[in-house]
């Protein structure tokens, strides 16, 4: 009976989970629903795929509409009707700038319902019909269209659930109209009354027309779109060659051919592998899936583009021997079955990540040689504290109160009506879809069109992508490729390019000699005291003290860090544990004998994703078909699935039967639980730890030139200033832009490091490349005046380039060029300036003797690059009276240290009981790092005050040769005033 609902993915109008609409319509007994979202499907395929669950047939459509203005509704009388009305809606959502007719298409398979209006003249088509909202009925007496009632449906909309629904929908009308709530305008609303009747009310409602009710139920009966949502068989493109048995075919060829490429003399073990992989992957229709990927990444080859394939598919030598990975998993003894097995119904992937430079042009690749693609869709939701922002502001609450309200600076109590309202509908929209975003790597090739399934939108970059996310994709048996973008490697890549002409005379570097890499001492070095600061995932405090714990000088000790630095192992306390069995053999001894039997590497810790298979087969006696339902269950997507909730019963049920004591159970489950969907695949550890020793190698070698490709790949962990005092560390000679040696990226020569102009703040592109463009053609600058005459620029972005001292090779005071330029620069700029014959000599003015101090030079850096190039420690308003040093605090452990630390970065946590306290990280006056922990109450008392240097005092701890300060009291120390604002003979010299 209704033809019109509303989930919540109407966009900013709907209010009601898809789910949520079902179980309403099946408690007022209705066993067919209609869903029509407002020019959107993104929920149609969850909503047909959970009907089945409340035994109702679901009918799918769209309800086209220009803002809140209804047109029409489209309703799909079977899957090719679907597939018409994407096509459609398609149009409009790929141009913006169009807007939906007042008059619908012909499109076959398709029922259109235009709401009832008295002035409605456009005559109707055998499909179309006129919808008849309850208000209308009265008109209706009186209409023409009493006479037609063939032609006329039930139209009740439903939008909302209850009174409190309807007002969450004004709020949110509000907000897409960026508007005070008492300014909406009505127009702009849905009826209170859009909500669902039963079945009993809505027939007495129109029981004066029941022509009306049977009218709608023939239409509702004449509708019936299917899929399939049992994954047997992938709906991905079906054949990478003409047929499935060539796909094979190639396959098989070009994984034997990769056997020679990895291996020097393989064995036996490596062909039943092949083998087995070979049959299993066939078996479960995953062939063009792998050709596809290789197909891809021939081609970035071919190109030079460096990538890693990483995920649980490196856990397939098929994988390895197709150069989609690099990660040999006979070696590892990686787990087949965690990428595919029999028992697995959800499509696998593969994540292959390339440098943010070479995404974009893999993706085009995707696009131009497969049809049927399309990227994935994310869901934005609505956030407590973003809510909380947007609904104060609809309220018309001064920024004030927003401010307060936004940090939780409130007691309840004391707040007004206005802020409560804002509170409580804040949660209540708190994971509400606000709008479709783009999945961070996800893209789909079907074989069927994607408006098959979907329609597509087209954010900035101009790709066509769907309106559902990966897990309904999943759900329909469309597995995704990641491609993904990672400065890591783009920082990789360049390093190696800066090598070569930095260091003509050497051999180039074979970054691919993982092999040399993994018995390289002076990188065993690195990693053994965490010096590894830019080196890809090995960088962050939390990893370089891990390091340090675990004495970590080995591959294998690599891998496992990358996945015990995961949330979930730390929470269940097993990395602690992991640390102590590491160190301490003695310590293995507590492990449960099965566990350690199951993971003998790391001695009985469940480390890798693929331990909780094996875990739950092993020790909990599920199939792997359960256990893979667990694993993926704990990634928190299908954490409120029923299958996952059985499974779980299972494993408690088996262990019980077992005679496994209930303790042992629960502190089992418990690792399980609190990991699981936060570890890595072991293969995933395995692809990151290449890539970390390709980074460390650079880094021990070319430490220079490795932070010169950091700092042009937009760094890493830390901030742009960290970098080059890692540079500075290293030896290298900083020097700041200048307009004749420096470009817009990083420079290195010899040791010297030429800062970019694109570190420059302020500093416009369009600048930049004019600069660039001038120098190239006609060489360097001589003087301002040469400048100013070739390069036509506004006076502030000419003021930038001296202020940064940019003309110092001119060897006038920058003091002096200001006033220069602003005597010579146009206000308003020529950008085309006509070329003359004979150049016009300039009127030089006659300028006082002016000059700038090392102080005010430093406070522009500070203001232009965000950091001063000299110490930190020189601003102080006053030297530091501290006389410890990162290196003194090993010997006084257990005793109270006083220490000076400039601000690098710190980390937040909330305890079990919900306090909020920190963690720091510092450099000393040497430049080395000083880690802190700021407990709750320290961290009330003494709040964190932004950048700058901090007096710190503390008592000195250790954890397995670990340094740290647990923080009692912290200040921030003053810094001189800014010189160029005081008067001279108040200013203090500085030497930097």
């Amino acid at each position: 009976m209704y033809l019109n609902c509303h989930s919540y993915y109407s966009l900013r109008y709907g209010t009601i989970k898809p789910e949520r609409l079902l179980a309403i319509a099946s408690k007022n007994g209705f066993k067919t629903l209609a869903l029509t979202d407002i020019n959107n499907t993104s929920a149609c395929l969850d909503f047909a795929r959970l009907s089945e669950k409340y035994e109702i047939k679901p009918v799918l459509g769209v309800d086209f509409r220009n803002g809140a203005q209804q047109q029409f509704i489209l309703l799909a009388k079977s899957n090719k009707g679907f597939h018409n009305i994407n096509d459609y809606l398609s149009q409009f959502l790929h141009d913006q700038r169009l807007e939906i007719p007042q008059e619908a298409p012909q499109l076959d398979d398709v029922f259109v319902i235009y709401p009832y209006k008295s002035q409605q003249n456009i005559p109707l088509k055998q499909n179309e019909f006129l919808g008849i909202k309850p208000q209308d009925l009265n008109a209706l007496k009186f209409s023409k269209w009493k006479d037609l009632r063939g032609k006329l449906v039930v139209l009740q909309t439903v939008s909302f659930e209850n009174k409190k629904d309807f007002n969450t929908h004004r709020l949110l009308r509000a907000i897409d109209n960026n508007t005070l709530l008492s300014k909406l305008p009505k127009s702009e609303e849905g009826k209170e009354t859009d909500n669902m009747l039963p079945y009993q009310t809505l027939c007495e409602t129109y029981h004066e027309f029941p022509e009306l009710l049977e009218n709608t139920t023939a239409l509702l009966n004449a509708c019936q779109v299917d899929f399939d949502f049992s994954k047997e068989v992938p709906n991905n493109q079906k054949s990478y060659t003409e047929s499935e048995a060539s796909d094979y075919a190639l396959l098989k060829k070009i994984t034997y051919a990769g056997v020679s490429y990895r291996y020097e003399s393989p064995d036996e073990v490596i062909y039943k592998r092949i083998k087995m992989e070979l049959e299993i992957i066939k078996q479960k229709g995953f062939v063009s899936y792998f050709l596809i990927n290789w197909k891809i990444l021939k081609y970035a080859r071919s190109q030079g583009y460096f990538y890693v394939g990483r995920g649980s598919g490196a856990n397939s030598i098929v994988a390895y021997l197709l150069r989609i990975t690099d990660v040999d998993p006979v070696e590892l003894d990686l787990y087949f079955e965690r990428f595919i097995n029999l028992y697995r119904k959800n499509p696998p992937d593969f994540d292959i990540d390339f440098s943010w430079k070479d995404r974009d042009d893999i993706t085009q690749f995707i696009f131009k040689n497969f049809k049927n693609t399309a990227l994935l869709a994310v869901y934005n939701t609505f956030k407590f504290k973003a809510s909380v922002r947007e609904l104060a502001k609809v309220f018309g609450l001064p920024k004030e109160e927003i401010d307060k309200l936004t940090k939780g600076r409130y007691q309840e109590p004391d707040l007004d009506k206005l802020s409560k309202l804002v509170l409580v509908y804040s949660k209540y929209i708190q994971g509400f879809p606000n709008y479709l975003g783009l999945h961070a790597s996800g893209i789909i090739i079907s074989e069927k069109p994607i408006h098959y399934y979907t329609a597509t939108f087209l954010p900035p970059k101009g790709f066509a992508t769907t309106q559902f996310d990966m897990i309904t994709a999943e759900d329909i048996g469309l597995y995704k490729f990641d491609i993904l973008s990672q400065r890591g490697l783009g920082k990789i890549k360049d390093a190696v390019d800066i090598i070569k002409y930095n260091h003509p005379e050497k051999p180039p570097v074979d970054i691919h000699d993982i092999k040399g890499f993994k018995q390289d001492e002076n990188i065993k070095d690195l990693l053994r005291n965490a010096k590894a600061i830019g080196c890809f995932y090995v960088e962050s405090p939390a990893m370089r003290m891990l390091l340090k714990k675990l004495r970590v000088d080995t591959y294998l000790g690599l891998v496992a860090a990358s996945s015990i630095i995961r949330p979930g192992v730390a929470k269940s306390g097993m990395m602690r544990e992991y640390i102590l069995r590491h160190r301490y053999p003695e310590y293995r001894k507590r492990a449960h004998p099965v566990l350690l039997r199951i993971m003998p590497e790391t001695y009985g810790v469940m480390v890798y994703q693929e331990d909780v298979i094996k875990v739950a087969h092993y020790f909990g006696g599920l199939t792997l078909a359960e256990a893979d339902t667990l694993r993926r269950g704990m990634s928190g997507k299908f954490r409120s699935r029923e299958e996952f909730a059985s499974v779980k019963q299972l494993f408690f049920t088996n262990c019980k039967q077992k005679g496994e004591s209930e303790a042992v159970i629960h502190q089992i489950w418990t690792q399980i639980e609190s990991f699981a969907g936060y570890a890595f695949a072991k293969g995933h550890s395995a692809s990151y730890a290449v890539e970390s020793y390709q980074s460390l190698f650079l880094k021990a070698y070319y430490p220079l030139e490795y932070m010169v490709a950091t700092l042009n790949n937009f760094g890493g962990f830390y901030q742009t200033e960290f970098y080059v005092h890692e540079a500075r560390m290293h030896g290298g000679v900083i020097e700041a832009p200048c307009v004749n040696r420096s470009f817009n990226e990083a420079f290195i020569q010899g040791k010297t490091i030429f800062l970019g102009f694109m570190f420059l703040h302020a500093l416009e592109a369009k600048t930049i490349q004019a600069l660039l463009r001038e120098r190239q053609a006609h060489g360097a600058f001589e003087s301002l005046d040469d400048f100013i005459t070739r390069v036509p620029l506004a006076i502030e972005q000419v003021s930038i380039l001296i202020k940064i001292d940019g003309f110092r090779f001119t060897g006038v005071n920058k003091r002096e060029l200001l006033w220069e330029a602003h005597l010579k620069i146009r206000k308003v700029v020529i950008e085309n300036r006509a070329v003359s014959l004979f150049q016009t000599e300039k009127i030089h003015y006659k300028m006082p003797a002016l000059s700038s101090t090392l102080l005010e030079n430093t406070f522009e850096e500070l203001e232009l690059l965000g950091f001063p190039l000299c110490s930190p420690f020189k601003l102080l308003e006053q030297p530091p009276n501290t006389v410890f040093l990162a290196s003194d605090l090993l010997s006084f452990i257990g005793k109270t240290v006083t220490v000076s630390g400039y601000l690098v970065t710190t980390k937040y946590t909330v305890t079990k009981n919900q306090k909020v306290m920190y963690f720091g990280t510092f450099l000393d006056r040497k430049g080395h790092f000083i880690d802190t922990v700021h407990f709750p109450p320290v961290a009330r008392q003494f709040p964190f005050r932004g950048k700058g240097v901090y007096t710190l005092t503390g008592k000195a701890l250790e954890e397995f040769g670990c340094v740290h300060i647990e923080v009692s009291s912290m200040y921030k120390n003053a810094v001189m005033q800014d010189p160029r604002y005081v008067e001279p003979q108040k200013q203090i010299p500085v030497v930097c």
